[in-house]
């Protein structure tokens, strides 16, 4: 398709300071509901889900978890350094595996007063890990790169554990406080399990123990997959053409068993959240990568699936040259990376239905969500302003059907 130019100001919209959620409501589940239907606008509770999605819904959700990614350390001097954890860089940039690792990691990162950290200092800090104390030590490799290579004095302990120990919770910029107590366990998924996120699938936080059982006992099926939220989702669009901003790349994986579930699904696909759809939507555009003969490595770049091409290979067509690979290399998992970037003239190929929150004027996340609705986004968005809904991170949540 031929790419249109696309005008940021047409994406924009006034969101006052009070609308923001600064903090989580008491109970998850009890946020409200935007409910949107073919061009009909109905409101609930994220409680009455159950009774909203179809018996035979495939709920597709991102199990990543959020790490405490800004750590602190504090120099002799007093001066305060703050290291953000972006992407690893070696010995591996597979996420899981460095998380895991019981050596020397190197990590990009942004880093709060680099200009206090001289060449060649070596910050150190103590962390308390099971009855013990742990010196975690940070090595500035490469200014220019913001590359940090992180060690430690005890070779049983693992970088996650100093991570969980020792890291604040990255809690949005737009929240504009310091991360306390409670956001701990509220700015995570009930679902969550692995650690490599930056951000929380906020999609996700409305979800409790009791609505699961609720869509459970209905029929409702669930797939797992897994985004690791980067950084860059909160970089904002400043570009006055949306085209020129550059899309943040996040490692995503998924299974054997969840790419079956989804060639199998004969109801709705719903995904649970932005991020879960990035990863469908790239999970196709891989299958179609694949059959097209343009290399078997799983990256997306943000303007792929707009290239021109005569046919369009179907989702059971994508999806199973995928498991074609997968048994061709032995692997009951695939791990990728994507930087898709969904803008309106994009047609959805995986899913039928989103739950989402309520995001930022003139973001990525406003693009997709005009995907779906097309110029109803502006109705949604004004409905939702004047029936007082929450927005961002901690705030309300909708069901929007494609």
């Amino acid at each position: 398709m031929e790419i249109p130019k696309i005008d940021l100001s047409e994406y924009e919209y006034t969101l006052p300071d009070e609308r923001i959620a600064k903090f989580p409501l008491e109970k998850r589940d009890a946020s409200k509901l935007l409910h949107y239907r073919e061009g009909e606008i109905s409101h609930f509770y994220f409680y009455d889900i159950p009774e909203l999605l179809p018996a035979d819904t495939l709920l597709v959700y991102n199990d990543t978890k959020v790490i405490p990614a800004r750590l602190i350390f504090q120099r002799e001097t007093g001066a305060r350094i703050e290291i953000f954890l972006l992407q690893p860089i070696a010995p591996t940039t597979v996420i899981p595996e460095i998380m895991l690792a019981k050596h020397p990691v190197t990590w990009e990162t942004m880093i709060g007063n680099a200009k206090k950290w001289k060449d060649g200092e070596i910050l150190k800090g103590r962390v308390a890990i099971k009855d013990q104390e742990v010196v975690l030590s940070a090595k500035l490799i490469s200014r220019e790169e913001k590359q940090v290579e992180f060690s430690w004095d005890n070779p049983d302990i693992a970088f996650v554990d100093l991570v969980e120990a020792s890291g604040e919770v990255p809690l949005p910029p737009y929240l504009n406080r310091k991360p306390n107590e409670e956001d701990k366990s509220r700015y995570q998924t009930v679902y969550s399990k692995k650690e490599g996120a930056v951000a929380a699938p906020t999609a996700g936080l409305h979800f409790t123990a009791e609505v699961f059982e609720k869509l459970r006992a209905k029929g409702t099926q669930e797939a797992e997959v897994t985004l690791h939220v980067s950084a860059g989702t909160f970089q904002p669009i400043k570009a006055q053409n949306v085209l020129e901003h550059p899309m943040h790349s996040e490692q995503i994986q998924l299974t054997k068993e969840t790419i079956q579930k989804l060639l199998a699904q004969k109801g709705k696909t719903v995904a649970v959240g932005t991020t879960s759809v990035r990863t469908l939507e790239s999970l196709f555009w891989y299958g179609v990568k694949l059959i097209e003969g343009k290399g078997e490595d799983f990256f997306i770049h943000k303007l792929f699936p707009y290239e021109k091409r005569e046919n369009v290979p179907s989702k059971v067509e994508a999806l199973q040259a995928i498991l074609i690979q997968m048994e061709k290399n032995q692997a009951e998992t695939v791990l990728g990376n994507t930087e898709i970037f969904i803008f309106p003239g994009y047609s959805y190929r995986m899913i039928e239905g989103l739950i989402t929150n309520f995001h930022q004027p003139g973001s990525t996340l406003i693009l997709l969500i005009a995907t779906i609705l097309g110029e109803d986004w502006r109705k949604v968005y004004r409905e939702a302003l004047e029936k007082d809904y929450r927005f961002l991170s901690y705030g309300d949540s909708s069901l929007l059907w494609v």
